[in-house]
């Protein structure tokens, strides 16, 4: 990572930029860092200064105990101030948890994109969210690194197969490292259902986006995103599932970010 920020609890931040123009902060998801949004600086940067960074518990980043979400929004309120004091956001999966959430705290936003934040739009999701919360506690709490990210890869329903075979390659040691960020994603997430009350509280504009071919339960999450915000938009990416296209996905950003 190319600079730094203190948080407010004293957590150095690790952060790179590119391009110039209105700031946009790039928020990844769970088991990921700043350099896995990275990728749609590309077709952003031309017309804006694309920050990415690695959230606190992974890459170049700090871990200040104890976690609380707080903290991760206070790691964003630093970055929005080290870039120029306002910044829109763009969140991925849990990631767009985040960036809703710090919209909601009355951060310098001035819009918000999420793309397929996992949440739960009936009570039955609640209580899967309870059971991998658990496991994921217990598994950490102990050491089981390996496990907790089979645990975290089943909820995303990846098969028993794949995730068996993801274990035995080059990649699963990288994942093992930042597997105790699962629980401040989880954090993030909450009991998992559409907080809908935190979300009709944010007065800036969010662009909600899902892929065409995700699970029917991914885009009704989506929709219902836009549907709570007071100024919500949805739309679907024809072709894209969770895994979104940064070519596919950039230029719709950069037309609601423009606007």
């Amino acid at each position: 990572m190319d600079k730094n920020t203190i948080s407010h609890d004293g957590t150095s931040i690790a952060y790179q930029s590119s391009g110039q123009g209105p700031a946009v902060i790039l928020v990844s998801g769970a088991m990921s860092t700043g350099a896995t949004v990275a990728p749609l600086a590309v077709p952003l940067a031309d017309r804006f200064r694309v920050v990415s960074y690695d959230r606190r518990g992974r890459g170049e980043s700090g871990d200040t105990q104890p976690y609380a979400v707080e903290r991760e929004v206070e790691d964003l309120a630093a970055l929005i101030e080290a870039v120029g004091g306002e910044a829109a956001l763009y969140g991925v999966s849990s990631g767009g948890a985040l960036a809703l959430e710090a919209a909601a705290s009355g951060l310098p936003v001035r819009q918000v994109a999420v793309y397929e934040v996992p949440f739960a739009v009936y009570e039955g999701g609640a209580k899967e969210r309870a059971e991998y919360t658990e496991r994921l506690t217990e598994a950490l709490a102990e050491g089981r690194r390996g496990d907790a990210v089979e645990l975290f890869l089943r909820l995303t329903g990846m098969a028993e197969q794949m995730i068996q075979g993801a274990r035995q390659s080059p990649m699963w040691p990288g994942l093992e490292t930042i597997a105790p960020s699962l629980a401040y994603d989880d954090a993030v997430m909450g009991d998992g259902l559409l907080p809908r009350d935190r979300l009709a509280s944010i007065g800036v504009p969010v662009l909600a986006v899902a892929g065409g071919v995700s699970p029917a339960w991914m885009l009704e999450a989506t929709r219902a995103v836009a549907e709570t915000v007071p100024e919500g938009t949805y739309r679907s990416l024809e072709g894209q599932t969770h895994m979104v296209e940064p070519d596919v996905l950039g230029p719709v950003l950069a037309e609601f970010f423009g606007a």
